[in-house]
């Protein structure tokens, strides 16, 4: 706890979610292998950024938890985690983009508004501000 400056509470929490696993001493406290460490740094980098935890949750599904990470390992983490990253920033970019201009124009048109919905009547293409979001998210494929 204290070399990660994260509370216990937290460290709990991320074990129980199953991004980090600890071992216990004949004194019955937890200690974490240097690699968990390095995945609770990790976690500490992605809330930063905002990326979920079940976000994390899923790249971490695919690092050893009973040894530390190869070279390769941590390779293919990144490569995933890159695109992921990449993409956010398109999506945030498009979102800039889009709030840049309606606040920009000031007329809240209703018919032509990237963020109004009058009335509802995109409610069939799901919730929210379904213009932007069309914008913003990735093909699904």
């Amino acid at each position: 706890m204290r070399r990660t400056g994260v509370s216990a509470s937290a460290l709990h929490f991320y074990e129980r979610r199953g991004l980090v696993i600890s071992e216990r001493t004949s004194r019955n406290q937890r200690i974490y292998a240097r690699h968990m460490l390095r995945r609770i740094f990790l976690i500490l980098v992605a809330k930063r950024l905002g990326i979920p935890l079940t976000d994390v949750a899923r790249i971490f599904a695919k690092l050893p938890t009973d040894h530390a990470p190869t070279h390769k390992d941590w390779q293919y983490v990144s490569r995933i985690w890159k695109r992921q990253l990449e993409d956010r920033r398109r999506q945030i970019e498009a979102l800039e983009y889009e709030l840049t201009g309606c606040i920009g124009c000031g007329c809240l048109s209703m018919k032509a508004c990237s963020l109004l919905n009058a009335d509802d009547n995109l409610q069939e293409r799901g919730p929210g501000p379904v213009r932007i979001q069309e914008h913003l998210l990735p093909p699904k494929t």
